[in-house]
């Protein structure tokens, strides 16, 4: 199971941040569980979020690019990619995640990365947050981003 080497949490401050969620439609019930985790982390941080929901992963990077042209100072990216039978898999994962890098890059703010690429759907399940789940990457992801906007506004001064 990935999560070992994890930093330590430590409270984060989301004050004054405006966070956009941004979560696939595919998969609802670990979707949920992602979205519930991020949002519950968001909360705690005193960030103001909104979610907006996109057909698939695919999708994440076009809304997270109208996010921060819309002023948003992060997004959270969440989304699940099980493997099937045919080479869709990699293709829509590779390029979720090098459409998220360079939204990020482009817009120079961070996306907090929650998409899972999964062999089954247990796996998802197992990383979603939810009861019985043994990690929450919704909340790791919107902890990432508003960790990461910190960092940048140090780096800049």
């Amino acid at each position: 199971m990935s999560g070992t080497g994890a930093p330590s949490a430590r409270p984060v401050d989301g004050t004054g941040l405006d966070v956009v969620v941004i979560a696939a439609a595919w998969h609802e019930t670990i979707m949920d569980g992602l979205i519930a985790g991020a949002q519950r982390t968001l909360d705690a941080a005193g960030a103001a979020h909104r979610l907006v929901r996109v057909p698939g992963s695919f999708e994440l990077a076009v809304a997270a690019q109208a996010a921060f042209a819309g002023g948003a100072d992060a997004a959270v990216a969440l989304g699940v990619i099980i493997r099937g039978g045919t080479p869709h898999f990699e293709y829509v994962s590779a390029a979720t995640t090098d459409g998220l890098n360079r939204v990020a890059l482009d817009a120079g703010r961070p996306v907090g990365f929650g998409v899972l690429t999964c062999d089954d759907e247990q796996q998802g399940l197992d990383r979603a947050g939810l009861p019985g789940s043994q990690e929450d990457k919704g909340a790791e992801a919107a902890e990432a981003a508003m960790r990461m906007v910190g960092v940048l506004r140090a780096l800049r001064g």
